[in-house]
């Protein structure tokens, strides 16, 4: 029987999901307000919250620096391109872990989550050196490869928990109905996977658009997506909080801003067959 929830009861959880969510937004307000400031108010002791000379200064000087739309589209590219090529690959193995496993299923699932457990730099000498012989440092198509191949046990995982989730009957009655197995895919599992593969595509490409480890060792200046653009606002000289936090404030706004619009079809995703 479900316990009753009072009032009293639905306030304070409704408080606490308030507080929880302010504090965990303070540190994308306080960046959004120092890019808005001086240098020399970016570093007052004791900080200014809202008393300080607004300008956009800070915007002007970094679109002026560096070239912004570069970058942008940089990132807009990889984190797509990385994304796409992931569910490629990713979409027939969830399938053939979820509808055709073995005894050595669950050994080889947990082998690919193990992979993301291993220090990303204990790699970086071989892959440099493969992306340098092959021609693939400092483009797209090497980063929409190692970051494709990076998330891949995360997108197998996800698309494999949501695949469990529908019923095979389904798809041995579109076998008995003559359906091959291309067809079994593409018009009946994957129509009734849209929101888990909706979610994990959203994941993988806020994953892609946040990594800056390989983007910032296997790209110079063609290829580097926004985390280098945020990385070149810090030099020997010291550290331009104010110029920094435009660039920042630049570098998340197109991703917060999808992950705004986006959020149903994230949660829905994510807990695709949670309640039976």
């Amino acid at each position: 029987m479900a316990r009753a929830t009072t009032p009293a009861r639905r306030a304070g959880i409704t408080a606490l999901g308030w507080a929880v969510g302010l504090l965990v937004f303070f540190p994308i307000l306080w960046m959004v307000l120092t890019s808005l400031k001086t240098e020399a108010e970016a570093i007052a002791i004791p900080p200014r919250f809202l008393n300080f000379s607004w300008t956009l200064e800070n915007y002007y000087t970094v679109n002026a620096r560096s070239n912004y739309p570069l970058h942008a589209l940089n990132s807009v590219v990889i984190s797509l391109g990385s994304t796409l090529l992931g569910l490629l690959v990713a979409i027939p193995a969830a399938w053939a872990f979820a509808f055709s496993p073995t005894r050595r299923t669950r050994d080889v699932l947990m082998w690919m989550l193990s992979t993301k457990m291993l220090p990303a730099v204990g790699v970086l000498v071989p892959i440099y050196l493969i992306f340098r012989d092959y021609g693939l440092l400092d483009t797209r198509t090497g980063l929409v490869i190692v970051l494709s191949l990076i998330n891949l046990p995360i997108i197998v995982w996800m698309l494999y928990t949501y695949f469990r989730e529908i019923p095979n009957d389904i798809l041995e009655a579109a076998r008995m109905d003559g359906a091959s197995l291309p067809k079994e895919v593409i018009y009946v599992l994957l129509p009734m996977a849209v929101p888990g593969i909706a979610s994990t595509m959203l994941l993988n490409i806020i994953l892609a658009w946040n990594e800056a480890f390989w983007t910032l060792n296997l790209t110079a200046s063609r290829a580097a997506p926004l985390t280098a653009f945020i990385a070149s606002y810090s030099s020997p000289e010291g550290l331009f909080w104010a110029k920094l936090s435009a660039a920042s404030t630049l570098a998340i706004a197109p991703i917060l801003i999808m992950g705004w619009f986006s959020q149903r079809q994230l949660v829905r995703g994510l807990t695709f067959g949670a309640v039976k």
